[in-house]
C-alpha cells in the first residue's frame, strides 16, 4: 500500500484508501477516472447551459435566483453525502455536478450581462489552468512533498475560515469592502486564492494516482472524479470573481 497522503480537498483524503485494496479487474483505473470526470463535466455543462438560457430569456436575476439557491444548497448537501458515503459516488457525484451547474450557469449569465465575454474567459482560463497543472504534475515540475501538501492544506483552510467568518460577520453588517471590491488589495487577494485553488489540482492528481496504485474499489473512480470537480468548481468561481474585479476597474 503506497504511503498515505493528505489533500486540502475534503473530498480527497489519503486515509480513504486504507484497507480497500481489491482485485485488479475490480480496481480503480486512471482511464476510468478520466472518463468519469468527463461525464461529470458534461452534467455540469448541461445544467449550466439551462440556467444560462433561462436568464438570457428574461435578463432578470430573479429568473435564476431559485436555481442558484437550489444548486448551492443542494450541491453542498450532496457533496457531504458523497464524502461520507463514498460508495454512493456513482449516483451522488453526477447529482452534485448537475446542481453545481445551476450555480455556475446562473452566476456566469448575470455577470456576462454586465461584463460581456467574462464567462468564456473564465471557462478558458479554468481549463487552461487545469492543463498547465496536469503538465506540471506529470513532468514533476511541482514535486508533491509532505511540506507542499501541508502548506496547501494550511492555506486552503485559512481561506475557508476567512470565507466562513466573512459570511457570519455579514449578518452584523460587517463587510470587507477592500477585499471584495475592485481594489488592488481585493484583486491581489483573488489572485492568491486562484493560485491556491490551482495548486489543489496538483494534490488531486496525486490523490487519484495513489488511489490507482493502491487498487482502490471501482466506485472510487467516481469519487476521484467528484473530488476533482469540487476543485474545478471552486477554481472557476474564483477566476470569475477575479475577472469581475479587474473588469470593474475599467
Amino acid at each position: 500500500m503506497p504511503q498515505l497522503m493528505k489533500t486540502s480537498n475534503p473530498a480527497l483524503n489519503g486515509k480513504i484508501f486504507t484497507g480497500h485494496s481489491v482485485a485488479f479487474e475490480d480496481a480503480m483505473t486512471l482511464d476510468g477516472t478520466v472518463n468519469k470526470t468527463g461525464i461529470l463535466l458534461l452534467c455540469c455543462i448541461a445544467t449550466a447551459a439551462y440556467a444560462w438560457h433561462a436568464f438570457m430569456q428574461t435578463r432578470s436575476a430573479e429568473s435564476v435566483y431559485p436555481m442558484l439557491l437550489i444548486g448551492a444548497f443542494g450541491g453542498f448537501i450532496f457533496a457531504l453525502i458523497t464524502i461520507f458515503k463514498m460508495s454512493w459516488a456513482p449516483i451522488t457525484a453526477p447529482i452534485y455536478s448537475l446542481l453545481e451547474g445551476l450555480v455556475l450557469g446562473s452566476l456566469s449569465a448575470v455577470l456576462e450581462l454586465r461584463f460581456p465575454g467574462i464567462a468564456m474567459q473564465s471557462v478558458g482560463m479554468t481549463f487552461g489552468v487545469l492543463l498547465v497543472m496536469l503538465l506540471a504534475y506529470r513532468s514533476h515540475l511541482i514535486p508533491v512533498t509532505q511540506k507542499f501538501r501541508l502548506g496547501i492544506v494550511a492555506a486552503t483552510g485559512a481561506i475557508a475560515l476567512f470565507y466562513v467568518a466573512e459570511w457570519i460577520l455579514s449578518f452584523f453588517g460587517i463587510r470587507f469592502a477592500s477585499i471584495n471590491g475592485a481594489t488592488p488589495l481585493g484583486i491581489g487577494f483573488s489572485i492568491v486564492v486562484v493560485v491556491i485553488a490551482a495548486l489543489n489540482l496538483v494534490l488531486d492528481f496525486d490523490f487519484i494516482e495513489r488511489g490507482v496504485q493502491a487498487r482502490a474499489p471501482k466506485y472510487m473512480e467516481w469519487y476521484g472524479a467528484f473530488g476533482l470537480m469540487v476543485t474545478l468548481v471552486w477554481l472557476y468561481l474564483e477566476i470569475l470573481r477575479l475577472l469581475s474585479k479587474v473588469r470593474s476597474r475599467n
